[in-house]
């Protein structure tokens, strides 16, 4: 085949091809934090059409010369001011009629922080930035409400077969804390000393030659999760269930 013949054959595809190239892609970042008492999702208030007013999920369009998931912690940072910080892509969503202006579909990344650490601030086309109760959501912008539950149903079943639940509470940690988280993002009630006895039988904790400061009960004793332990344990067929 001639060079002549390759390129018109490129000419022909590129033409049969150029209506797939006709809508955008973008991405939206889903943020758990936890206070000690609810867990919370970072929101951002839209300050533009479409959807002006309206809270959403942080996201925005990846650009043509962008990696998608550098775009992801782009967007996060544009939107909410939070550092580059690790994000997990969870699932896609491409309904034909997601968006108003036009066919855009969207890579869903979600994070987990302990919410204390971190205080956003609005930029961009953002004019609000804030922490929010999941029970204390209203409507939202685009399909964002059905991202946000897909990104909890997420969260439910990977909370009981990994220990991610560690990355939103702080280092060190009391065992009524732990309990506490779990009962919030199951949205469950736990047995306290069957609680407390399995999670202290997997040998992931740490015990503290430390108590609680400055709290009007009984000071308790502090945890830490071990990292490496866990990883050890993994490498031996170790499963973490709860």
């Amino acid at each position: 085949m001639t060079q002549v013949q390759i390129s018109s054959d490129l000419q022909a595809e590129r033409k049969r091809l150029d209506s797939f190239f006709q809508f955008g892609i973008s991405v939206d970042c889903v943020v758990f934090g936890y206070d000690g008492q609810n867990l919370q999702v970072l929101l951002v208030e839209r300050g533009v059409e479409p959807y002006a007013g309206f809270e959403a999920i942080p996201g925005d369009l990846v650009t043509l010369n962008e990696d998608i998931t550098q775009a992801s912690k782009r967007v996060l940072h544009d939107l909410t001011g939070l550092p580059d910080i690790y994000l997990e892509q969870i699932n896609t969503f491409g309904a034909v009629h997601r968006h108003p202006i036009g066919r855009v579909v969207t890579v869903v990344y979600y994070a987990l922080l302990d919410k204390n650490l971190y205080n956003p601030h609005p930029s961009s086309w953002a004019s609000e930035a804030y922490w929010k109760n999941l029970d204390a959501i209203g409507e939202m912008a685009f399909d964002h409400r059905q991202i946000l539950e897909a990104a909890m149903a997420h969260l439910h079943h990977k909370v009981q077969h990994q220990p991610i639940g560690f990355e939103l509470l702080p280092e060190e940690f009391t065992l009524a804390q732990l309990q506490h988280l779990y009962e919030t993002i199951l949205n469950t009630a736990f047995d306290k000393g069957n609680f407390r006895k399995k999670m202290l039988s997997m040998n992931v904790l740490i015990p503290l030659d430390k108590t609680q400061k400055e709290v009007r009960h009984r000071p308790a004793r502090l945890f830490r999760f071990d990292p490496k332990r866990y990883e050890q344990l993994v490498q031996k067929g170790f499963l973490f269930e709860l």
